[in-house]
């Protein structure tokens, strides 16, 4: 399916005039198509990562070496 921009919009949820580039803690959401749970699964409340959730966890928590304001 082509991208229509008509169709698919979203509202930006960003602050206003926040600059987005300073340090700070953000809270980020992945979601899959179908919200399948292709990274694991959500147990007693936890989130238990299956193998794949575990790579994506590294490369995730590289990305804030890779990318540290430090």
């Amino acid at each position: 399916m082509r991208f229509d921009p008509e169709r698919h919009h979203r509202r930006s949820i960003r602050l206003r005039g926040y600059d987005y580039t300073q340090p700070g803690a953000y809270f980020v959401t992945v979601s899959t198509q179908g919200r399948a749970s292709l990274f694991g699964e959500v147990a007693d409340g936890e989130m238990r990562l299956n193998e794949v959730g575990r790579i994506v966890q590294r490369c995730w928590e590289g990305y804030s070496r890779t990318f540290s304001a430090h």
